[in-house]
C-alpha cells in the first residue's frame, strides 16, 4: 500500500536490468578470444555483483505484500504520543510499549512491537541483545531502534538524540544499492560526517514535542503550525541522500 509504486518505478527496474546485464557480461567475458586469466578475473567479478543484484532484488520483496483497503495493513506503533490532556513524553518507552501492546490486543490492523531493555554496562545483555538483532536481520526483519530508557534524555551537550535506528545488512542493500557491500562503497560510506543529520534529528524531535504539547493544551493552531513549519524547514535543508 505504501511503496508499491516506489517499486515499481525504482527498485524492480534496477533489479531486473542488473540481473541481465551483469549475467550477460559475466558470459561474454568467458567467451571472449583466447580469454586468459584477466577474462576469467572479470567474469569472477560480474557473477559478484550479480549475485549482490539479486540479493538486491530479494531484499525489497520482503517487505511487500498484496493489500486491499485497510486488509492486509499491519501497523506496529511504539509511541503513544497523547491522550485527552496529555502529552506523554514524560513516560520512560517501557510504559509505551507495555500500553501499547495492551491496545494492539483490541485492534487486527495493530501488532505489537517486539522490545527488551538492556543494561548497557552488562556485556552478556549486550551480547544477548546483539545476537538478538543478528538473528532477526538474518530472517528478514529491517532492523531495530536503539533509545534511552526515557523518552527525553538530556546530556552534557543538551538533548539526547532520541532514537539510532539499526538495520541489517540486506535491508541497508535497498537504501545504499545493490552493491553496496563491496569493499569501496562501504569505505565511503564509513567516512560519512553523521553529526549535521543528528543535530536535526534532535532539534525536529523538540520541534515536534512543543507542538504537540501545544495542540493539546488548545492553543491557536498557529502556535501548533509554527512548530510544523519549522519541522519542514529543517528538511528542506539540502543533506547526503545516501543518509
Amino acid at each position: 500500500a505504501k511503496g508499491q509504486g516506489l517499486i515499481e518505478r525504482h527498485y524492480e527496474p534496477v533489479a531486473a536490468a542488473s540481473r541481465m546485464g551483469l549475467a550477460a557480461a559475466a558470459l561474454e567475458a568467458l567467451r571472449a578470444p583466447g580469454a586468459g586469466e584477466a577474462c576469467a578475473a572479470l567474469a569472477e567479478r560480474y557473477e559478484s555483483r550479480a549475485a549482490m543484484a539479486a540479493a538486491y532484488d530479494e531484499a525489497y520483496r520482503r517487505y511487500s505484500w498484496p493489500t486491499d483497503g485497510i486488509e492486509g495493513l499491519q501497523i506496529a506503533p511504539f509511541h503513544l504520543l497523547a491522550t485527552e490532556g496529555a502529552v506523554h513524553a514524560d513516560k520512560p518507552h517501557a510504559w509505551h510499549m507495555e500500553t501499547l501492546a495492551r491496545l494492539c490486543e483490541h485492534a487486527s490492523v495493530l501488532s505489537a512491537t517486539e522490545h527488551r531493555s538492556v543494561d548497557v554496562d552488562d556485556d552478556q545483555q549486550v551480547a544477548a541483545a546483539t545476537a538478538w538483532w543478528t538473528e532477526r536481520t538474518g530472517a528478514g526483519a529491517e532492523g531495530m531502534v536503539v533509545k534511552p530508557a526515557a523518552f527525553t534524555t538530556r546530556g552534557e551537550r543538551g538533548l539526547v538524540a532520541p532514537a539510532l535506528k539499526v538495520r541489517g545488512r540486506e535491508y541497508l542493500r535497498i537504501i545504499y544499492g545493490p552493491e553496496y557491500t563491496s569493499a569501496d562503497q562501504l569505505e565511503g560510506l564509513r567516512r560519512r560526517d553523521t553529526g549535521r543529520k543528528s543535530g536535526l534529528a534532535i532539534r525536529e524531535f523538540a520541534l515536534g514535542i512543543e507542538g504537540l504539547e501545544a495542540f493539546v493544551r488548545r492553543e491557536p493552531l498557529r502556535r501548533v503550525h509554527a512548530a510544523a513549519f519549522g519541522v519542514l524547514a529543517l528538511e528542506s535543508e539540502p543533506l547526503d541522500p545516501r543518509f
